[in-house]
Parts: structure tokens; sequence; C-alpha cells
């Protein structure tokens, strides 16, 4: 009896030890704390969530064949999944081709594919844009999903009047910061208040200073209506300072269109920043 339970004292240790393995894989293929899977697309099947990062704002250059340089900016959804034990092998072409699937059914497009492992699509709707992309690893037991909602970045600085007293002095120029329009409109939205606040007190602070105002475009659309429309932002802009006591005399509206980029209009980024208005000195 004795030798039996110092057998079953040798054994219990090992039979412990592989419970608690047991147990730890089986934790481990679960999704991890906080993850879940983005509303546009569901994965694979029996795929859990290794690695899981939200981030509000960031860009995200995906890797697309055949030269293309495409870049996007907004809320990045990045995702690790991975296969379970004993869960159906697939190849990494199988992974692409459903994507490619999925996006074809939510009405985007396919900029590319490459090695067979990898997908990059785009989805327009309502005037947005999300990016796509996937890429598979390891003969398809792990891959990347990456999903960028583009969106403008909120604007946390807004015209500042000393700020743009010492651009004007240096330079002859200011950007002016926190001034927005709706798409294809001249119309000043109420938020750009806190702009309009400090232009006044930079005009008021200022008595001598006399500026041109600029409206830039990016290049989308035609030229002329673009011409035009950054015209009536820059007489937009005008018409409010005068309306709230600056002379019109010190003031002289202008638009140049997409003629004056400041950034690429290759991207939404770069063509975000070439629609703006400035003080140019006269």
């Amino acid at each position: 009896m004795k030798r039996m339970m110092k057998r079953i004292g040798h054994i219990l240790p090992g039979i412990l030890f592989i419970t608690f393995l047991v147990v730890e894989v089986a934790f481990a293929q679960t999704d991890i704390k906080g993850s879940k899977d983005h509303p546009l697309v569901t994965r694979m099947p029996d795929y859990y969530i290794s690695e899981y990062n939200v981030s509000e704002f960031g860009g995200f250059d995906p890797t697309v064949v055949g030269g293309q340089d495409v870049h996007w900016e907004g809320k990045v959804n990045s995702y690790g999944y991975e296969r379970k034990e004993g869960g159906r092998p697939i190849s990494m072409l199988q992974i692409v081709r459903n994507y490619e699937a999925a996006i074809k059914r939510a009405g985007g497009k396919i900029l590319g594919t490459g090695d067979e492992r990898r997908m990059a699509a785009e989805i327009r709707k309502d005037g947005t844009l999300t990016g796509v992309y996937v890429e598979a690893f390891n003969d398809a037991r792990n891959y990347n999903l990456t999903i960028v909602e583009t969106q403008m970045m909120k604007q946390e600085v807004v015209a500042d009047a000393k700020a743009m007293r010492n651009d004007l002095a240096e330079t002859g120029k200011t950007i002016i910061q926190g001034i927005y329009f709706d798409t294809g409109s001249a119309t000043i939205k109420s938020e750009s208040e806190p702009a309009l606040v400090e232009m006044v007190k930079l005009f008021k602070g200022a008595p001598e200073l006399k500026v041109y105002v600029v409206g830039h475009t990016d290049n989308v659309g035609g030229l002329e209506s673009n011409l035009k429309l950054s015209s009536d932002r820059a007489a937009s802009v005008v018409k409010v300072l005068t309306a709230r006591g600056i002379a019109a005399s010190r003031l002289k509206s202008a638009g140049v269109g997409p003629y004056s980029p400041i950034a690429s209009n290759d991207t939404d980024g770069g063509k975000a920043k070439n629609r703006r208005v400035e003080f140019v000195k006269q």
C-alpha cells in the first residue's frame, strides 16, 4: 500500500501539470480581454483575437501591388487573429478571397492583392472612406486585419491673434486655423466662432494692418468650380469680419483654387491641409 501511494505521489504532479497546461492553452485561445470584431466584417471561422488595438486618429499605408501610393488617416482598428488548436486548416488565399467577397458585397473596391496572402480595399459611402487591409502569415495560422475609418482629425488648435501677428511679421502670411465650411459650401460653420474672435482681436490690436484674405482648395473637382469656391469662401470671411467692425478697406478677398498647395493632394490628409484660408499682408 505504501509503495502504491508513493507511486501515485510521483504520478499526481505530472497529471496536475498536464491539467494546468491544457487549461492554459484553452484560455490562451480566447479573445483577449476587451477585444471585439469590427462591425464591418466578421472573422474567419476557428480563429480568435490574439492582438487588438484601436487608435482614435492615426495613419496607415497598406501594401498595394502595382505601385499605388495609398495612405489612410482616421480611426485605426488593428486586429491579430490566430487559428485555434484543432481548427480547420485553410490557406492564406482562402482568407484573402473571403475578405474580398465581403468587401465587394459591402459595395467596396479592391485596390490590389499580392503573393496570394494580402489584400487592400476601400469602401466609399455617404462621403466617407473606410480602408480595409488583410495580410496572412505562417501558412494561414495567423492573419492581421486593419480597418481605417477615415475622418478629419478634430481641430484642437484654432487661430490665435498673437501667433497670426508673429507669422505676418516673419513671413508675410498666416494660415487661419479653425475656419470650417461644409463640403462645396462657402458658408462659415458655427464652430468657427473661436477663430473668428481671434481674427477680430488681431485687427483691433494692429490698426494699421491690411491683408488679402486668400481662399485655397484641394484638387478635387473642376478648376473653375474650385477657383469660384475658394473666392467665395474668402469673401465670406471678409463679410463676417466687416460685420464685426473691421473696416472693409483693410480686407481684400481673393481665391486661388488648387494653385498653391502646401501638401500632396494624393492623400486625404494632404487634401485637408490644402483646403484653407490665409491672410497675406498687403
